[in-house]
């Protein structure tokens, strides 16, 4: 299998003329499979992509971005722009126009009221929200009448379309989450659940960690789509589970994040009901490193929010746990054609990325002598050296997934060979990379030494995803644990560049800005970047209208899909 073939065929090897389709929900059920089950439907109370990309069937942003990266309306009428006159001359204002006529799933109007309550929410002082970074910078968001938005920002904003854009940052029903600001926000179960949508499905019945049905929105905006009339969302098992699933028996028609070796997806392939789509966007596997004392003997308020870390916090050490790792191996291993040595926290745009020098080339020994030259020694004889008589002895965790334990008993090996301890913990993905506050498993809680993991973000402008590096993005627990700066990193300089990048508008400036602040998030401990990983997933043969989207939710045109006969 070859990804350069998988990359070109993803755009054109589904640009078949779309069926005209009859009716809306004429094609019957179509079956979709993520091995990451989906936890809760409001992407605002969980970072992880698998509720994110199951909640965008429902809900919507303003504009999106399209498998070209490039940002197209969705509830509006036009992107606005300086040119067009949606964006101030000073860029300190975005003025969204929204469609007119445009209803809610329940029938109801969707106004400019509903976008201002979305930013209310997520801003609340008493509450917490996984994408709080998209509102960075706002002053205030206005409603001069019900199908215009006026977005206000702090200083000039070259980029502006943070708020209201992306898979990420989706409109919430005013009516229906009324009840749910701030602390109430992870209460109101039934609206996490099932919420009132914009988008092409609804949800009939959603059993967390499991399954969710939808059928069609009977008030969605194009009366011919959605082709399909219900969707079974089918949650958790594995990735091979997933693309045996569609490959092979045609059980289901599409399957997420195939996070598998090379020869086992060419293998699927040969069972001729369905073929791996894939490409390249900034989806990277890094190792997120505690900057703050995970000690299960400090209270469970305490762990992971009191600095610093007993160790982890000294160069020596981090630069030494990165430089002990073997890259390539891992991608050869890992991901075959489907990845890329990842050497920098933001991989793509490529203008974006930042260098790391000698990334790419295992030093064991190397490592060592840092080690020692820091005085970092095994002083007791027990093969584990100590930092100001700690034991360099870590808790190292991940989602359960075949690829990332055999990434975790290679690392293990290597860092025990430059004279750590390594526990391994492996966890439910669908606990994982859920939400839930009262779980000790979350990886926004980092009940551990480090955590291994992917994400990426939403189009090609990263000011907002560098932002999960700011200081006061961390997750604690008076913001029931959500926050996008999950290793915990604060540095005066980095927040201080970061606020220069939301105001600056030369391109060549932003990106020389980003790449210093991808560093500086690698160079002092923040996470160890792996592999650059392609999206990997994968469709049935009948199943049309598939394009894949490395820059936005995979399900983002999901009301253009339909069935071909065969």
């Amino acid at each position: 299998m070859k990804l350069k073939t998988l990359m070109l065929g993803a755009a054109a090897a589904f640009a078949i003329a779309p069926a005209a389709f009859a009716e809306r929900g004429s094609d019957g059920e179509v079956k979709i499979i993520y091995w990451q089950a989906p936890s809760i439907l409001n992407p605002f109370l969980s970072g992880g992509t698998k509720d994110v990309e199951s909640a965008s069937m429902i809900i919507e942003p303003l504009a999106r971005y399209n498998e070209m990266g490039e940002l197209v309306p969705w509830l509006v009428d036009e992107v606005p722009t300086v040119a067009n006159g949606g964006v101030s001359e000073d860029l300190t204002q975005i003025t969204w126009k929204i469609t007119e006529g445009l209803t809610w799933s329940d029938g109801t109007p969707f106004t400019s009221a509903d976008v201002k309550f979305t930013y209310e929410y997520c801003t609340h002082p008493e509450g917490g929200c996984a994408q709080l970074t998209k509102f960075e910078g706002v002053s205030s968001v206005e409603t001069p009448d019900d199908l215009t938005v006026v977005v206000t920002f702090e200083g000039p904003t070259p980029n502006p379309y943070g708020p209201f854009v992306g898979g990420e940052s989706p409109i919430l029903q005013a009516a229906q989450f009324a009840d749910c600001l701030g602390a109430a926000a992870s209460t109101c179960t039934e609206q996490n659940f099932n919420p009132i949508g914009t988008g092409p499905f609804v949800v009939t019945e959603f059993k967390p960690n499991d399954v969710i049905t939808m059928a069609a929105n009977e008030n969605y905006r194009d009366p011919a789509k959605p082709a399909f009339a219900t969707v079974t969302f089918k949650g958790g098992g594995s990735a091979q589970a997933s693309g045996t699933a569609v490959m092979e028996t045609g059980e289901f028609d599409y399957a997420w994040n195939l996070q598998l070796a090379p020869d086992v997806i060419a293998k699927m392939e040969e069972g001729g009901k369905g073929k791996p789509i894939a490409g390249f966007g900034p989806l990277l596997e890094r190792i997120m490193l505690n900057n703050t004392n995970p000690d299960p003997n400090l209270g469970p308020d305490e762990r992971s929010v009191i600095r610093p870390h007993p160790f982890l916090g000294e160069p020596a050490v981090y630069k030494a746990m990165s430089m002990a790792i073997d890259r390539p191996l891992l991608v050869e291993i890992g991901y075959g054609q489907a990845g890329k040595v990842g050497c920098s926290w933001v991989p793509a745009p490529e203008a974006f990325a930042s260098t790391f020098e000698g990334c790419e080339v295992q030093d064991l020994e190397g490592a060592k002598a840092m080690l020692d030259e820091a005085g970092i020694v095994d002083s007791d004889g027990d093969g584990v050296r100590e930092h100001n008589g700690v034991p360099l002895s870590i808790v190292y965790q991940t989602s359960t997934n075949a690829v990332r334990q055999d990434f975790q008993a290679l690392i293990k090996d290597w860092w025990e060979q430059i004279g750590m301890e390594v526990e391994l913990r492996n966890i439910d993905a669908s606990v994982f990379f859920g939400g839930d506050a009262g779980s000790p498993d979350t990886f926004q809680k980092f009940y551990a030494d480090v955590e291994m993991y992917a994400n990426t973000f939403n189009g090609t402008d990263p000011q907002a995803y560098l932002g999960n590096g700011l200081c006061d993005k961390a997750p604690r627990p008076e913001t029931q644990w959500q926050g996008e700066n999950i290793s915990r990193f604060c540095m005066e300089e980095f927040d201080a560049l970061h606020a220069e990048l939301s105001q600056t508008a030369d391109m060549a400036e932003r990106q020389r800005i980003g790449r210093e602040l991808s560093a500086m998030i690698t160079d002092n401990g923040g996470m160890i970047p792996l592999v650059h990983r392609g999206r990997l997933s994968a469709h049935a043969n009948s199943l049309g209208g598939v394009v894949l989207n490395v820059w936005d939710s995979e399900l983002w045109n999901v009301a253009d899909w339909y069935r071909i006969d065969m």
